[in-house]
């Protein structure tokens, strides 16, 4: 009977998982998986769960992925088939407002263990309006991003996977801003460009609209500054400053073809000369519409 005793007092102690003092580990993760898009917002979550001993301050971060040329504020999924890329973003609180990188001290996730298990929310999202594309073969987009969590300097790591299922078929664009720099009097020329995103042989057409400003037309637009101030300028579809880029289809929009690759179209801006308006800044919003 006595050395029964001893074989299961032995079994217990080896069944036990010990931490080290003030120490945190990652004990899973949860992918972060978006169905579909179709240039409409995103959002999903992912998971981290760890564990710390009790009173332990640990601090949480994510990478900013596998994708080349990619930042914790400016992710990408890519889709091995042809390379093609979709923009998304990782957030810390239920608003997706404050994003989740790996910066201490300002995009970090912080906390105080408790001695058990406990998770973190990854609140993930695809934003509207990209430049996208369905393809024959394959839709499937992915990233990796790597979880990262400190306890009294003790560090331990997990991948979380992120992963698009598909893209509806179809088109999708995406806008730079357009800024003209300093206006002194003369004429003033600035260019930005917008992303085009359709499907191998879609027929498309991209306008733009009058803007906010007060009175201000297609041919004519005017940002607005203090008190009200307006400053005209134009939009043209070609740097001699000639072809007017308005918001009716087959007149003054500007169409093209898809091929299964995001196309860059140049917008060219113009702040005619001689107006007489006063210092500030001076903004106006331009909706940019894909017909296809």
């Amino acid at each position: 009977m006595r050395r029964l005793m001893i074989g299961v007092l032995f079994l217990a102690i080896c069944g036990v998982q010990l931490m080290a003092q003030g120490s945190c580990r990652i004990s899973n993760t949860q992918a972060v998986f978006f169905q579909s898009y179709s240039s409409a917002t995103v959002q999903t979550t992912g998971l981290v769960q760890f564990k710390c001993t009790s009173g332990t301050a640990y601090a949480i971060s994510l990478s900013a992925g596998t994708t080349a040329g990619t930042t914790v504020t400016s992710r990408m999924l890519l889709r091995n088939s042809d390379g093609a890329t979709l923009g998304y973003q990782l957030f810390s609180n239920a608003s997706y407002s404050t994003n989740w990188g790996n910066s201490a001290a300002t995009n970090w996730v912080t906390g105080i263990g408790a001695g058990n298990d406990q998770s973190a929310t990854i609140y993930a999202q695809i934003p509207s309006n990209e430049a996208y594309f369905s393809a024959p073969n394959g839709t499937n987009f992915g990233d990796t991003i790597t979880a990262n969590i400190s306890g009294n300097f003790t560090t331990d790591s997990r991948t979380v996977q992120a992963t698009l299922q598909q893209v509806s078929p179809g088109c999708g664009v995406a806008a730079n801003p357009l800024n003209f720099g300093a206006y002194a009097g003369a004429v003033l020329n600035g260019a930005t460009t917008l992303q085009v995103g359709c499907t191998g042989g879609t027929a498309y057409n991209i306008g733009l609209n009058a803007g906010a400003g007060a009175g201000a037309n297609v041919i004519t637009r005017a940002m607005t500054g203090p008190a009200g101030a307006l400053l005209s300028y134009r939009m043209f579809s070609n740097p001699a400053h000639t072809a007017n880029w308005g918001n009716t289809v087959g007149s003054d929009t500007v169409g093209g073809t898809g091929n299964g690759v995001v196309q860059n179209l140049t917008v060219y801006g113009q702040i005619p000369a001689g107006q007489p308006v006063g210092t500030g800044n001076y903004t106006d919003t331009i909706v940019a519409t894909l017909t296809y």
